[in-house]
């Protein structure tokens, strides 16, 4: 591949091309990071399930190591990618990068991506396109021979502790196995490990905090529940999501588009931006799920109903009891939403310099229900309903909430400060 390299280089030297009329054509427009995270958005299958950040991330590493190797703002992700002229097209480069991983990771999608990338590049034809289209290739081989054999395709070792008190057992209404249970031995895309910024444990089941945790779960969670307010219902709902279509990711995702357009970012800071929140997202909810199968605790349904085995005089049995919105089939501890939002807010505060963006997002109703618009002004606040949905749903204790908050907040700045720094200079 360095030969590759190299040939590119001396290609370009030989050029008779104005370098300063290339140069400035190969800024690009940074709608080209948009559009292809709206071709997987549109394109991403649903087997994807718990995968679906690795294909994000995957996408976004790729095209922003493409891009940055033309334009040398930060220091690059992990492809290795040297003696690239700036007048190649870093627009190109980028296209064609997100062309070969995601026609890589979704085969049966590939004619959508190749017209795609046809349409991108169809006024681009000429030395600094096809030196640029190189990059990417490169880029994305680099990428895609990086996550093979990751870790994350494929199952997991069985899971299924014993039916001790306070320990995970499957739920209902399917009483399913528990999915994803080699998230821990999954390579993250930043953090060292899947447990380095491990969730701090649940509290015992005989103390205080876990009685009123347990009391507010019991109270607010349950499907018939008359304390839970409409709003709160709402939010359950929406991010579950039940009787919407939109998930979580998507909102995310689409609420980084809409902030690259707002703030007028360039390709390589959009670049960066969308490879900042969805490696976040990654090693977050990464974080979290891995932490389930190091505490193993049993889901609030579990632990309503077995009340009477947990040693707390505090909390009362209900055999009865079901949550509002049906129990994932993995142990409590710690919760993902929360991460996938925690970790995603904090991601954008660090990219675009603070917390308080005015913006709305947007849920797409299904089965009768109309199209919901939320409007806010923090991203954390947006990140605090989703973490909160999970209480009003029956699925999760808030001390589970609060641990991911704490978790991914490190997993976030970590991101940050590690990967994509500024560089002192674009020949450093």
């Amino acid at each position: 591949m360095k030969t590759t390299i190299v040939k590119i280089v001396l290609l370009s030297l030989c050029s008779t091309a104005s370098p300063v009329v290339l140069a400035a054509e190969s800024r690009g427009s940074p709608d080209v990071v948009i559009e292809w995270n709206a071709l997987l958005q549109s394109n991403m299958p649903t087997s994807a399930g718990v995968n679906t950040p690795r294909y994000y991330a995957m996408l976004h590493i790729a095209m922003f190591d493409a891009a940055n190797a033309i334009d040398r703002k930060y220091t690059q992700y992990r492809a290795r990618i040297w003696f690239v002229p700036r007048a190649a097209s870093a627009e190109a480069a980028a296209a064609q990068a997100a062309h070969d991983v995601l026609t890589a990771l979704i085969p049966t999608a590939e004619p959508a991506f190749t017209a795609a990338l046809d349409a991108r590049l169809a006024n681009s034809a000429g030395w600094s396109a096809n030196v640029g289209r190189a990059v990417g290739r490169y880029a994305a081989q680099q990428i895609l021979s990086w996550r093979e054999g990751d870790g994350a395709i494929g199952p997991g070792p069985a899971y299924q502790p014993a039916p001790l008190p306070g320990l995970w057992q499957p739920t209902p209404p399917s009483f399913g196995a528990a999915q994803f249970t080699q998230a821990g031995d999954v390579e993250p895309f930043a953090l060292l490990t899947a447990t380095q910024y491990l969730p701090r444990p649940p509290p015992l089941l005989n103390s205080a905090e876990y009685a009123a945790n347990f009391d507010e779960v019991k109270l607010l969670g349950s499907a018939t529940s008359t304390a839970r307010t409409a709003e709160q219902t709402l939010l359950a709902r929406l991010f579950a999501p039940s009787g919407y279509s939109t998930q979580h990711w998507v909102i995310w995702n689409t609420l980084a588009r809409d902030m690259a357009v707002s703030q007028r970012m360039s390709l390589v800071d959009t670049a960066r931006l969308f490879a900042l929140l969805n490696v976040s997202i990654h090693d977050g909810v990464q974080t979290s799920h891995a932490s389930k199968y190091v505490y193993g605790l049993w889901r609030p349904i579990t632990a309503i109903r077995r009340a009477d085995e947990d040693a707390n005089p505090s909390t009362l049995a209900d055999a009865n009891w079901t949550p509002l919105i049906t129990t994932p089939a993995y142990p409590s501890h710690a919760s993902n939403q929360t991460c996938v939002g925690t970790s995603a807010a904090r991601a954008l505060e660090r990219a675009l310099g603070s917390d308080e963006m005015s913006f709305t997002a947007t849920w797409t109703g299904t089965g009768g229900n109309a199209n919901v618009v939320r409007a806010y002004s923090r991203f954390s606040a947006l990140a605090e309903d989703q973490a909160r949905s999970r209480v009003y749903a029956g699925i999760h204790f808030t001390f589970e909430l609060t641990a991911s908050q704490e978790s991914c907040m490190k997993v976030a700045d970590y991101v940050y400060s590690h990967y994509m720094r500024p560089r002192s200079s674009p020949f450093h």
